[in-house]
Protein backbone atom coordinates (compact mmCIF):
# COMPACT_ATOMS: atom_id res chain seq x y z
CA UNK A 1 0.00 0.00 0.00
CA UNK A 2 3.20 2.65 0.75
CA UNK A 3 5.11 1.60 -1.86
CA UNK A 4 3.32 1.97 -4.98
CA UNK A 5 4.94 2.23 -7.98
CA UNK A 6 3.76 4.95 -10.64
CA UNK A 7 2.83 2.83 -13.87
CA UNK A 8 5.03 4.43 -16.58
CA UNK A 9 3.59 6.78 -19.19
CA UNK A 10 3.38 5.37 -22.69
CA UNK A 11 3.13 8.75 -24.79
CA UNK A 12 0.70 8.51 -27.83
CA UNK A 13 1.60 9.75 -31.46
CA UNK A 14 0.90 12.92 -31.24
CA UNK A 15 2.20 13.21 -28.03
CA UNK A 16 5.77 12.31 -29.61
CA UNK A 17 5.44 14.67 -32.58
CA UNK A 18 5.00 17.79 -30.35
CA UNK A 19 7.75 16.92 -28.71
CA UNK A 20 9.74 16.90 -31.48
CA UNK A 21 8.38 20.29 -32.17
CA UNK A 22 9.61 21.64 -28.83
CA UNK A 23 12.96 20.11 -29.63
CA UNK A 24 13.35 21.93 -32.60
CA UNK A 25 12.33 19.67 -35.63
CA UNK A 26 9.63 20.68 -38.37
CA UNK A 27 6.60 18.32 -38.52
CA UNK A 28 3.86 17.63 -41.17
CA UNK A 29 1.71 14.99 -42.63
CA UNK A 30 3.50 12.60 -45.32
CA UNK A 31 1.24 12.02 -48.49
CA UNK A 32 1.69 8.81 -47.94
CA UNK A 33 0.91 8.40 -44.26
CA UNK A 34 2.82 9.26 -41.62
CA UNK A 35 4.77 12.38 -40.54
CA UNK A 36 7.80 14.13 -42.08
CA UNK A 37 10.30 15.34 -39.78
CA UNK A 38 13.00 17.67 -40.60
CA UNK A 39 16.17 20.09 -39.07
CA UNK A 40 19.10 20.97 -40.55
CA UNK A 41 18.20 19.87 -44.05
CA UNK A 42 18.12 16.21 -43.19
CA UNK A 43 14.41 14.53 -43.16
CA UNK A 44 12.80 11.32 -42.38
CA UNK A 45 9.29 9.36 -42.48
CA UNK A 46 7.80 8.54 -39.22
CA UNK A 47 5.14 6.52 -38.72
CA UNK A 48 2.82 5.44 -36.10
CA UNK A 49 2.58 1.85 -35.30
CA UNK A 50 -0.25 0.29 -32.78
CA UNK A 51 0.99 -0.49 -29.64
CA UNK A 52 4.58 -0.13 -30.28
CA UNK A 53 7.19 3.07 -31.08
CA UNK A 54 6.93 4.73 -33.90
CA UNK A 55 8.68 3.46 -37.23
CA UNK A 56 11.70 5.62 -38.97
CA UNK A 57 12.26 5.22 -42.59
CA UNK A 58 13.46 7.27 -45.06
CA UNK A 59 15.85 9.34 -43.80
CA UNK A 60 17.76 11.29 -45.82
CA UNK A 61 18.49 14.97 -47.19
CA UNK A 62 16.11 16.97 -48.07
CA UNK A 63 16.63 17.03 -52.32
CA UNK A 64 13.62 20.09 -53.51
CA UNK A 65 10.19 18.16 -52.27
CA UNK A 66 11.87 14.21 -51.87
CA UNK A 67 14.39 13.00 -49.41
CA UNK A 68 17.53 11.56 -50.83
CA UNK A 69 18.65 8.64 -49.60
CA UNK A 70 22.24 7.88 -48.96
CA UNK A 71 23.30 5.56 -51.30
CA UNK A 72 26.80 3.64 -51.47
CA UNK A 73 27.99 3.39 -55.49
CA UNK A 74 31.34 0.90 -54.29
CA UNK A 75 33.54 4.67 -54.37
CA UNK A 76 31.60 7.42 -53.38
CA UNK A 77 28.41 8.28 -51.25
CA UNK A 78 25.72 10.19 -52.70
CA UNK A 79 22.29 10.87 -52.49
CA UNK A 80 19.89 9.44 -54.80
CA UNK A 81 15.86 10.63 -54.57
CA UNK A 82 12.88 8.63 -56.18
CA UNK A 83 13.03 10.85 -59.07
CA UNK A 84 16.37 9.74 -59.58
CA UNK A 85 18.13 13.07 -59.11
CA UNK A 86 21.52 12.52 -57.62
CA UNK A 87 23.94 14.56 -55.90
CA UNK A 88 27.42 13.33 -53.95
CA UNK A 89 27.39 13.57 -50.07
CA UNK A 90 30.16 15.58 -48.59
CA UNK A 91 31.41 14.33 -45.15
CA UNK A 92 29.27 17.70 -43.91
CA UNK A 93 26.11 16.24 -45.32
CA UNK A 94 27.04 12.77 -43.44
CA UNK A 95 27.64 15.04 -40.16
CA UNK A 96 24.46 16.55 -40.36
CA UNK A 97 22.52 13.11 -41.14
CA UNK A 98 24.21 11.64 -38.14
CA UNK A 99 23.44 14.37 -35.82
CA UNK A 100 19.98 14.26 -36.79
CA UNK A 101 19.17 10.22 -36.76
CA UNK A 102 20.64 10.39 -32.72
CA UNK A 103 18.68 13.33 -31.96
CA UNK A 104 15.43 11.46 -33.46
CA UNK A 105 15.67 8.31 -32.06
CA UNK A 106 16.48 10.07 -28.37
CA UNK A 107 13.68 11.70 -28.79
CA UNK A 108 11.48 9.27 -30.08
CA UNK A 109 12.76 7.15 -26.91
CA UNK A 110 14.07 4.34 -29.88
CA UNK A 111 17.22 2.46 -29.06
CA UNK A 112 20.34 3.81 -30.92
CA UNK A 113 22.36 0.34 -32.24
CA UNK A 114 26.38 0.16 -32.05
CA UNK A 115 26.88 0.12 -35.74
CA UNK A 116 24.70 2.95 -36.06
CA UNK A 117 26.24 4.90 -33.16
CA UNK A 118 29.77 4.80 -35.37
CA UNK A 119 28.13 6.83 -38.15
CA UNK A 120 26.24 6.71 -41.05
CA UNK A 121 24.66 3.83 -42.50
CA UNK A 122 23.65 3.41 -46.03
CA UNK A 123 20.12 3.46 -47.04
CA UNK A 124 21.26 1.60 -50.80
CA UNK A 125 24.08 -0.18 -52.47
CA UNK A 126 24.39 0.39 -55.92
CA UNK A 127 28.11 -0.55 -57.70
CA UNK A 128 28.82 0.35 -60.86
CA UNK A 129 30.46 -3.55 -61.37
CA UNK A 130 27.17 -5.27 -61.26
CA UNK A 131 25.08 -3.89 -63.56
CA UNK A 132 21.19 -4.15 -63.27
CA UNK A 133 21.85 -5.69 -59.66
CA UNK A 134 18.91 -4.17 -57.48
CA UNK A 135 16.63 -4.21 -60.30
CA UNK A 136 15.69 -7.99 -59.94
CA UNK A 137 16.82 -10.48 -63.08
CA UNK A 138 19.85 -9.35 -64.63
CA UNK A 139 19.51 -9.35 -68.54
CA UNK A 140 20.74 -12.27 -69.99
CA UNK A 141 23.70 -11.97 -72.41
CA UNK A 142 21.87 -14.32 -74.72
CA UNK A 143 18.59 -12.11 -74.53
Amino acid sequence: MFFRREKPHNPSFSELMDELRKQGFAVQAEQGGGMRVSRDGCAAVVTEKAGTLPVVASTGMIMGAEIGLLCDGGHQKFWLAASGARAAATADHLRALHNFEEDLREALGLISLYNEGLGTTNELHIYDRVKDRDRGAPRRPWE
